[in-house]
This record gives C-alpha cells, structure tokens and sequence, in this order.
C-alpha cells in the first residue's frame, strides 16, 4: 500500500469523529495564542511575496494536505530549484517544542520563524528590513495587523510573532491512543495495537519518545545519533538505481551522478550549533504524534516508510558509526510484532488531522 493511500484510509477511518475529539487530550495543557495574531500568521504563512522573487511560501515546505511537512521529496525545494539540505518537519503540535530545527538551533517558534526568510537557499531576503519594506506596502495586510497589534507599525518581531501564533494552533491530538490511555475509552485502541505499546515500551522506545502520568508529547526534545546520518553518507557510495521513464532503470555510481547533479551537503547535526564533537550526527527527536501521515522520515527524509524506520532500529541502526547512541541494539521483529508496532504507531494519528489536511489557504 502507498503512502497516500494509508493516510486517505487513516483519515477516512478518523474523520468521523474529528468534531467530537478533543484535539488536545494528551497533550499538557498551554494557552491558546490570541485570534486575531494567529489570523494574520495564518495569512503571512501562505504568503510567497515574503520570498525576495515571490515564490516561496512556509506552506510550500509545510504543507497543509502533507501533514504540515513534504512527502514528494526527501527533503524540500528551495530557491529556484536548490535542494534543501534536510527533511521538513511537521507542523503538528510544534507548540510543545522548545529547540526548533533539528539541530535545536532556535530557542523559540518566534526566533525559528525568521530563519527561512533570509536563508539563501529558502526565502533568500538580503535582511529582515527589506522583508519587512515590502510588507508594509501591501495594503491587504494593513487591517489585519491593526487587530492583531492595535497599529500599523510592521517589525521583524511581529512578523515573527505572528507566524508563531499560527503554528501554536496547529494542535492535532486526541487520537485512539489518547483516548485510550487518558480519555476514559477502554475500546477506542485495538487489541493490536495495545500490543504494539507494550512492544514499543519494552524495545526501550520510551527513553526517547517518553510519556508521563497525564500527557505525552513522544519525545525527550534532547539530540541522538541514531546511525542516520552515517547510514546515509555509507550509501550515497554505493551504485544506484535511476528510473529513466517507466519500466526503464539502470545504475548509477557516484561519480555519474555528480556529473549531473549536485551532492547532498555533509551535516553535522547538533555539533554544528553546539561545537561539541560529542553532538556530531545527533539530531533532535521527533514526536510520534501523526507520525501514519508525515513520510518520509528521519532529518533528511532517507526513510521512506514506517517499515523502513522499523527495519533501521531493529537492524541496530547502524553500528559502523561507532559515535552511534549505545541504546540502539539489534532486536528480533517476527512479522506479527511488525503489525502490532505499526498498528501502534498509526494510533497516535489524531482525527482533527482531517480537519487540518482540509484547511483551506488564504492564498496559494
């Protein structure tokens, strides 16, 4: 089954009960960000003039109908066509992350809400300042910042606050797992699946993807090495297939495909921000949370389905990379514990997911 056909099934199975479900069971509790500042994130998000040749948006990267993330690509498009160099993440439940970016290189979503504007491979704008010029020429956006702000006056810090806004009602819990565990809902998870938890906990997956007493956010927020990265440069010394059109493949080596094409830049993970070589190929844990409708996984999306992420752990990630955290061990996955993981992992797909694949932009 293809990965859009899992999540039309996921989302037809949950979209029933999406009105009903509290989109925040399981989740700890956090204030809402106030209306009229997420309104006008809401707009700025889908805003490609905020690019310097006006076509980029944030939601060209995080897109709404892909889980707030990408699923075409390992990792996102760029300025006129420039790969970028990793995977984006999701948008679900960003609220609860306190380092943003995989390397944790922004304390906050307001100071991570900035970033892409001025990176020359993602919205490419010489300085804020010139962002913020062009914006305040646009009068469309004059009566929604006097709501949001009381006045007219555009800063970078606005901006970023109101970008943040958004992406902090971007919640989408509430799913059978929670419901099951938290919700007072005995029969909302399946017997597979309940077995699939108990799986998940004695690999050890919890020491990374923890829960508490009351709610679970799937994830330490701290940065491992879990063999990807090193997995990753191992490969791209290997021969590859290339699909020439359809039903016509040959291979490849390296050296053939730098000729036309660019390679994928080294990534050093957390040591890039940190400077500590302990850090190096580490990366922040991501939650599991809708986990079913976010393909493809890991920092640079060289993982394209659940099964292959299954596959990597259970391998022992990849024990050549002798930095690789020491908790990742080799286990044995007979067919019928593969199932029960899956069905496990799926369950942690919130039903107001159908709601959020639906949204409508303002402008695109």
């Amino acid at each position: 089954m293809n990965r859009r056909s899992v999540a039309a099934g996921l989302l037809a199975l949950l979209g029933a009960a999406a009105q009903a479900a509290d989109p925040a069971l399981g989740l700890p509790p956090r204030p809402a960000p106030p209306a009229a500042l997420a309104a006008l994130g809401q707009k700025l998000f889908f805003e490609r003039r905020l690019a310097v040749n006006g076509t980029l948006s944030c939601a060209m990267c995080h897109v709404p109908a892909q889980g707030f993330t990408a699923h075409e690509l390992r990792t996102s498009v760029g300025m006129e066509g420039v790969s970028l160099r990793r995977n984006a993440p999701t948008l679900w439940n960003v609220a609860w992350v306190e380092r943003l970016f995989v390397d944790g290189r922004a304390a906050s979503l307001e100071a991570q809400a900035l970033q892409p504007l001025v990176h020359p491979d993602e919205m490419a704008n010489p300085s804020l300042a010139a962002v913020t010029a062009r914006l305040a020429g646009w009068p469309e956006y004059r009566a929604p910042w006097r709501r949001a702000f009381g006045d007219a006056n555009i800063t970078p810090a606005r901006l970023a606050r109101a970008l943040a806004a958004y992406q902090r009602t971007l919640v989408a819990a509430g799913s059978p797992f929670d419901r099951w565990r938290w919700g007072g809902q005995p029969t909302a998870l399946d017997a597979q699946a309940q077995r699939g938890f108990t799986l998940f906990a004695e690999r050890g997956c919890l020491q990374c993807h923890p829960m508490g007493a009351r709610d679970a956010l799937f994830s330490d927020g701290a940065f491992h090495n879990v063999g990807v990265q090193a997995r990753s440069e191992a490969a791209r010394a290997q021969p590859v297939a290339v699909a020439l059109a359809p039903g016509l493949a040959t291979e490849m080596t390296p050296a053939e495909l730098a000729r036309i094409g660019v390679p994928d830049a080294p990534d050093r993970g957390r040591e890039e921000v940190s400077g500590d070589a302990r850090d190096r190929r580490a990366f922040r844990t991501p939650s599991l949370r809708n986990v079913a409708l976010t393909a493809p996984y890991m920092h640079d999306g060289s993982l394209a389905t659940l099964d292959a992420v299954l596959d990597h752990y259970a391998a022992g990630g990849w024990p050549q990379d002798a930095a690789q955290d020491p908790r990742i061990r080799p286990f044995a996955l007979p067919p019928a514990d593969r199932a029960a993981l899956l069905a496990f992992l799926r369950s942690l797909t919130s039903p107001v997911a159908a709601d959020l694949l639906q949204s409508d932009s303002p402008a695109r």
